[in-house]
């Protein structure tokens, strides 16, 4: 699904993205669009989706992919951002510890570097439990998948996070991007040169 801000991969049977993507750019940064705080169901999702009934007493955050954060720059993309197609269930010491710490070095990183591809999702496997009346799938874990394509040696970095509280130091989620395409199947930065894909996600 195409959105201006952002393109997620829906997961019909889990009511969660497999993945969402998108470009940051500085000028992006400086945004001044307000947040909405109205999450609101994908009117392109076919299929179920998850609702603010599936989450209410379930403990769990409504977790953002991509975050409101880095969608000031219009109004039409924050309000894309609260959509339920690019939300997890997320532990709240995760969402608003960890989690909003890394968005808000991708941002300053987008500042430094002028442009960053990011991709980022759940990682959840049949065992892991669900919430509400739709069965939306709590992820046991998240990924996120930095690539800088635009600076004179293009580097990309990659991020697992247990969907759980943890209070270690930022660096100490950090690990290769081939990594992250080891535990999720996917194939993250196809379009990029062989030889460069090969270093960076190395």
């Amino acid at each position: 699904i195409r959105h201006t801000g952002y393109t997620v991969s829906y997961n019909q049977t889990w009511r969660l993205p497999n993945w969402v993507a998108y470009e940051l750019t500085r000028e992006e940064t400086k945004g001044t669009a307000t947040r909405t705080n109205k999450f609101i169901v994908d009117p392109s999702v076919k299929g179920v989706s998850a609702t603010n009934q599936d989450y209410s007493r379930s403990g769990f955050d409504r977790g953002h992919m991509a975050p409101a954060g880095d969608m000031k720059w219009s109004s039409t993309v924050m309000k894309e951002s609260f959509y339920f197609s690019n939300m997890c269930p997320q532990v709240p010491a995760l969402n608003r510890g960890r989690w909003k710490d890394l968005e808000e070095q991708v941002r300053e990183w987008a500042v430094e570097d002028s442009a960053l591809v990011i991709v980022c999702g759940p990682l959840v496997d049949k065992k892991d439990s669900a919430i509400g009346h739709n069965r939306v799938a709590v992820p046991h874990a998240f990924f996120k998948v930095v690539l800088a394509p635009y600076v004179s040696s293009p580097r990309a970095i990659g991020f697992i996070f247990r969907n759980e509280k943890d209070t270690s130091p930022l660096r100490s989620y950090a690990v290769s991007v081939d990594s992250v395409e080891s535990l999720s199947g996917m194939d993250f930065f196809p379009a990029l040169p062989d030889d460069l894909e090969r270093k960076v996600e190395a």
